[in-house]
This record gives C-alpha cells, structure tokens and sequence, in this order.
C-alpha cells in the first residue's frame, strides 16, 4: 500500500510539475512568438504614376530586406488587361531591356510599332506567386483612393482592399475624406477581410487640415512621415507639421473617447531609375510590426493595436509599455548618437509637450495617471542616405501610449 500511494504521490508531483511548466510556457509564448516585420504601405508602378514594373519593385524591396509590401496604385487595381506605352527616354528603354532580360519573352507580352515600344503589365495574380514566401515576403493589394474637392487633393490609401473602390466625391475635404473611408470600412464589414485606410501626406499642396481629421469618425491612421519631397511634412510658417497634427488630432480625439489615430511613416515611392532629393524615392520610410505571424489578419490586428513604429532608418531592439513605463531601445550603431524624447499630453491641457529626453540608446519614461498620452520620438546624427526636406537625420517615431488602470 506504501508502495502504491509513493508512486501516485510521485505521479501526482511530476504532473503537477508538467503542469506548471506548461503553463509558464504558454504565458511566455505571446511575447516570444511575436516578430517584428518590416513593410511600406504606400508604392506606386506603372500600373499609375510610377515608372518601373511591378516585379522589378517587389525585387527591390525584397532585396532591402522588407517582409511587405502594399502596391497602392491610383483609383486601380492590378488587374485585367492593361497595357503601357513606354516612355521615349532612353533611360526607360534601356529600364525595359533589363526587365525583359532579366524575365524573357515568354513572360513580357510586348509589341513594337514604329519604334514605340507597348507592354502588357503583369496584374497582382500573376506576379504575387514570383515573390511570396510564406514567413519571408508578403505583397498586400491595396489602392490609393485619389479624390479632389476643388484645388485640394484628398488622398486615401485601402490597404488589403479587394474590389475596387471608386473616388466617392463631397461638398467640402472633409466629406470627401469621410466618404471615402466609409467605403473602405463598409467594404471590410462587408467582406469580413480586415482591411485599413489610412490618410496619406495631408500637408500634399496643405490640401487636409488639421479641423478636417479632427471631425473624422472611424479613422485609425494617417503619415506623420511620407518620402514624397512635395509633401512638406514639416509644414511652414502658415501650417504645422504632420508630427504637431499628430498630437493635436489625439488631444481631440480622447476628449471625445475615441481611439487614438497611429502615425506611419511610408515612401510613397513613384520614381525607381533616378536618386535624387527631388524625386520620390523607394526606402526613405517605412513601418516596423510586431505581430504573429506574415499574414495581412495579424499585420492589422497588431497595427490597430498600436504594435508598431515608423522610422525613416533607426531600429529598435526593443520596444515596450507595461506596467505603465514606455521602454525604448535602440539597436545603437557604432559612432552613432541617438537622443530619444518622450512626448505627451496631460489631461486638460490643449498642447504636447517633450516630458523627458534621454542621450543615448536606452530610455524608460513612467507613465503617470494624469497623462492623456505619451510617445517616443527617436533622433540620430547619423545622415540619411537620400533625404527630402529638411530630413536630414535618421528618425523613428513609437505610437500613443495611454495610462493603463490594473
């Protein structure tokens, strides 16, 4: 009998003992499995105003070691028959005699008549399964909704989108904007696809203002940064920078209890054969996700949560808020020196304001009850490869953080 109850008393314990192990694991995994994934939600091709291929930029991108990609060309979809008469310019034929090299004839559909030169562009089916690898590369289809009331353009981008969405028109920018966001919302509710819209370049020709994304309903996100050198991400005397609207819209937006908008930063590249300040370039900014998995349903999922960060080139080791502290670290270059400042809003007051600022690549800010938010803003010394602006620096911006009650 002694025998009997030492070994069930032994199989109890080691059960027990199994138990727990299994539960710790479990409860470490959510942190362990996560990834962080690197993509560019705003690209352009010739299936609009760009002027390379589609291929040849996912090659790019690829290449530059980003996980995704969203081809968001203007009010179109990558698909069906279209062709493109390519431009005269030597440049451009000598662009086509690479792409048709590196593809062969059997792949580029082209004709040649009277020395100009048409070509079938390849649509988002035929072209995705030459680059998607699961866990590696990702191709998202999305649009860039191309809308005007009068002068002002009224871009938005429909990111995972998967009919098209027609420009939806208003009486005034702001429902023109709020328009044309239901319709990406109600094609998500429709579908059950997760799917996002996000302003783009809202200083573009100072065509959005601050008051009309203030007014918006059901907007999550807009670009604090975007590589396009026309759009004047850090305003001027008259206008505020897209950083400064950031914080504003947020002050606005939790006095009326709505969820805080996140910030992106993007290339919103066009141009892929000249390098220069002046044209808007692939890699000036892009967006880092800690999510699951490679796949569009937890890239979503960890954006509307707010596990992100947008940078123009700094990466982060580390990125965390719990127990109410923000950490950020930075994955330091050698020679390089990083200031991070934490950025915030206590409750009552109309106006952001730096907390605190830390030299170095490591920082933790407390956030205290009386803070309606706060964010981290990450600088360097270290030039950018290609810069527009008045961006001459490497940057990364993390998202709003609110006080979280136990």
């Amino acid at each position: 009998m002694k025998s009997t109850k030492l070994k069930f008393s032994t199989l109890t314990a080691f059960l027990s003992l199994q138990l727990f192990l299994l539960n710790a694991c479990s409860e470490q995994a959510p942190q362990t499995s996560k990834q962080w994934y690197k993509g560019n939600l705003h690209t352009h091709s010739y299936w609009s105003d760009g002027d390379e291929f589609p291929e040849m930029i996912m090659e790019w991108y690829k290449s530059n070691n980003y996980h995704f990609v969203a081809l968001s060309d203007h009010n179109i979809l990558a698909k069906g028959d279209y062709w493109i008469e390519l431009p005269e310019r030597e440049l451009y034929q000598n662009a086509f005699k690479n792409y048709l090299s590196k593809y062969g004839n059997d792949w580029v559909v082209h004709k040649e008549d009277s020395g100009r030169i048409e070509v079938k562009l390849k649509t988002y089916e035929e072209y995705k399964p030459l680059f998607e690898e699961k866990g590696k590369f990702l191709i998202i289809q999305s649009e860039e909704i191309t809308d005007r009331f009068e002068d002002k353009h009224i871009h938005v981008n429909a990111t995972n989108i998967q009919e098209l969405i027609e420009p939806q028109g208003g009486e005034s920018v702001l429902e023109v904007l709020q328009n044309n966001i239901n319709e990406v919302l109600k094609q998500r509710q429709e579908t059950g696809v997760p799917m996002i819209p996000h302003i783009n370049h809202p200083n573009f020709h100072y065509s959005i203002s601050l008051e009309d994304i203030i007014q918006l309903e059901g907007e999550r996100f807009f670009e604090v940064f975007n590589g396009h050198p026309q759009v004047h991400n850090f305003g001027d005397s008259a206008h505020v920078s897209t950083e400064e609207m950031w914080d504003q819209i947020n002050i606005a937006y939790l006095s009326k209890q709505q969820p805080l908008i996140y910030g992106l930063a993007t290339d919103d590249s066009h141009h892929y054969h000249e390098i220069d300040s002046k044209w808007s370039n692939a890699g000036r900014g892009w967006i880092m996700v800690q999510a699951d998995s490679l796949n569009t349903t937890s890239l979503i999922d960890a954006m509307e949560e707010g596990k992100f960060y947008a940078t123009t080139g700094i990466t982060l080791s580390d990125l965390r808020f719990e127990n109410n502290e923000l950490k950020v670290e930075v994955q330091a270059e050698e020679g390089v020196h990083y200031k991070i400042e934490f950025i915030g809003c206590k409750t009552g007051e109309q106006e952001a304001k730096i907390l605190n600022v830390a030299e170095g690549n490591t920082a933790i800010h407390k956030v205290d009850p009386e803070m309606l938010f706060v964010r981290a803003k990450i600088t360097s010394d270290k030039p950018h490869s290609n810069p527009i602006e008045t961006a001459n620096f490497e940057m990364a911006w993390t998202q709003p953080v609110v006080f979280e009650k136990e």
